[in-house]
């Protein structure tokens, strides 16, 4: 009786010993910016400061990079539901095929093309069981870190599934608490005293925010409400001594855009051209909710055991010219469209105030968050972990083929692209020709140098095909034949075109 009693002590003692051991693995913030190019924002992303560094104002990210480690060649899709959906998976949109912009069950945003017809996309988007019709049904990140015992909170932006399908509820996809997500991949308005809804634009109701009704016929910005319910979230959890992984998924700056009040007058003279003045407010406004969400962090005395990892979704829309010295703009097959900004503070792992020049996509996140929470069994994914890039900015990945699909036609055509070392291809699906460009020394991509570059063209050409059979990419089909466009390999003499 004594040796099972003491072995019951022991039990219980190892038992205790784990749970204070799970209690001191790190929380992760994981905090998402809509829209936000390469450069918005006075923190510098490129070899040195541009003009437009200097019109913005985001001073919590310039302290977090000083922190942390800030990524120069930092990579999304070019669109958002494909990002939001890969970082949840570890998926290439290749594979998981939610290749657009999701938010009506069955039904597709692109428009009709004069030469292709779009293939049968997931357009419903990311689901949670199988048997949901065009969805990719995968087991997610949150999912895995809940299953590891971390408190899980989505707040923002979800759009992860269409209406009326699984995916559309952040709780049924990984998540313990969601606050304000839902379908819509933009707010109905940004202002309390609208009540978040798209009314006052005669938009559609599908757009109005749920779940923030204490905030209607108030004057705050929205980006304030969901950092104010953020914060409160952490401090739940913090009463919990529960780890968590905080997804403050923030709608802005996606259309509609609105001036954000408390910042808007002071860009007056910025000098900045149409919206300009209303994006920077709402982009210091963002910086303002990373600053206010720090903060709680270190009132709780957790600051030192919290990870945060600062990105975009993809780069700045074409509607204010916001993107040089990059070329392109969101949805674009350019480096305006994909690039974003990306900074990651890990106290004690992350040196202060370095810079990685490797590259990375968004898909690296999956395998990554789930290193930093200590899943050791974790899926096969596209992704790479940059937990090692993190540790010595050195060991970054800098000969790895990564990738892009894009078959569908909403707002550009179609196109797939890799990226392999300095070099970059880009294979438009329309008309089956490809341009070749160095990105080392041409950042602005203005030099298609496929016919003076023939071999590293064709080489890239058949890295790019060979990928997309892999995973068995869809592609348009060319009305006139009835036949999918050819993979990039397969299109002639890609030099000559």
């Amino acid at each position: 009786m004594k040796l099972l009693s003491t072995l019951a002590l022991l039990g219980i003692l190892s038992f205790v010993s784990l749970a204070h051991a799970a209690d001191q693995r790190p929380n992760i913030v994981f905090f998402l910016v809509d829209d936000m190019g390469w450069q918005d924002t006075s923190l510098p992303f490129h070899t040195e400061a541009t003009a437009l560094n200097g019109k913005y104002r985001t001073p919590n990210m310039e302290t977090l990079a000083e922190q942390g480690t800030k990524f120069t060649q930092a990579y999304a899709c070019a669109i958002c539901s494909p990002t939001r959906v890969s970082w949840m998976t570890g998926q290439n949109a290749a594979r998981h095929r939610v290749t657009c912009w999701t938010l009506r069950k069955d039904v597709s945003p692109s428009r009709n093309h004069p030469k292709l017809s779009e293939p049968q996309w997931n357009l419903n988007g990311l689901s949670p069981v199988p048997g949901i019709d065009k969805t990719v049904q995968a087991t997610t990140a949150p999912m895995l870190l809940q299953e590891a015992g971390y408190h899980t909170i989505h707040v923002g932006k979800a759009h992860f599934g269409a209406v009326g399908t699984p995916g559309e509820d952040p709780k049924n996809v990984g998540f313990d608490v969601n606050i304000a997500g839902h379908a819509a991949g933009g707010p109905g308005s940004y202002w309390g005293k609208k009540n978040f809804s798209a009314k006052w634009r005669n938009g559609s109701p599908i757009w109005d925010v749920p779940g923030l009704e204490k905030y209607h016929g108030k004057d705050i910005f929205l980006t304030e409400a969901l950092t104010l319910e953020a914060n409160q979230e952490i401090d739940k959890a913090v009463a919990a001594d529960k780890p968590f992984f905080l997804y403050m998924s923030h709608y802005a700056v996606h259309a509609p855009w609105e001036k954000d009040d408390r910042f808007y007058e002071s860009y007056k003279d910025a000098g900045l051209p149409g919206l300009g003045q209303t994006l920077a407010s709402m982009l210091e406004g963002m910086d303002k909710s990373l600053g206010d969400i720090r903060a709680n962090l270190k009132r709780h005395g957790i600051e030192d055991n919290t990870i945060i990892v600062f990105m975009s979704d993809n780069g700045a829309p074409k509607n204010v010219p916001r993107n040089l010295p990059l070329r392109g703009h969101k949805i674009t097959p350019y480096e305006g469209g994909t690039r974003v900004p990306m900074i990651v503070q890990w106290p004690g792992v992350t040196k202060p105030g370095t810079t990685s020049d490797g590259y990375l996509i968004i898909e690296d996140l999956f395998p990554t968050f789930l290193e930093m929470a200590g899943v050791n069994d974790r899926p096969e994914t596209d992704g790479v972990s940059i937990v090692p890039q993190l540790k010595d900015p050195k060991l970054a990945h800098h000969d790895r083929p990564i990738y892009w699909h894009y078959p569908n036609n909403y707002d550009q055509p179609a196109y797939s692209s890799i990226r392999h070392g300095d070099w970059k291809l880009i294979y438009h699906h329309g008309s089956q020709t490809s341009e070749l460009f160095n990105l080392k020394n041409d950042l602005s991509e203005k030099n298609n140098v496929a016919k003076t570059h023939p071999e590293k063209a064709e080489q890239l050409a058949s890295e790019l095909g060979q990928y997309l059979r892999t995973v068995d990419a869809q592609m348009p089909i060319v009305k006139a034949t009835g036949n999918p466009v050819p993979w990039p390999d397969q299109a002639g003499d890609i030099a000559s075109k």
